[in-house]
């Protein structure tokens, strides 16, 4: 079953939180994204914006795992946020 638009949206505010709570790798977030951390508040409303931070999320396998077991997620869901919330759900290239 896919994922939900407030459920993909909620799931990127707890991986936005978890990144600011890392202080290892909020530095790279923002330097990657050129976001501020101003912008994170800000912008912590805008689906294209969490669909960024869940797309940052993805870049290192080790990034998801640590975020899923921190919050109890499936190791799928951040992929199906992240197509959610970039208005890709139910897009199939194959």
């Amino acid at each position: 079953m896919p994922i939900s638009a407030d459920a993909a949206e909620t799931l990127a505010l707890r991986a936005l939180t978890w990144l600011v709570g890392n202080d290892e790798l909020l530095p790279v977030f923002l330097g990657s994204t050129g976001a501020s951390e101003a912008d994170l508040w800000v912008r912590a409303g805008e689906s294209e914006f969490l669909a960024s931070v869940l797309d940052f999320l993805m870049l290192d396998d080790a990034w998801v795992v640590a975020f899923c077991d921190a919050h109890s997620v499936p190791y799928d869901q951040p992929v199906q946020a992240q197509a959610m919330l970039a208005g890709a759900a139910g897009m199939h290239w194959t």
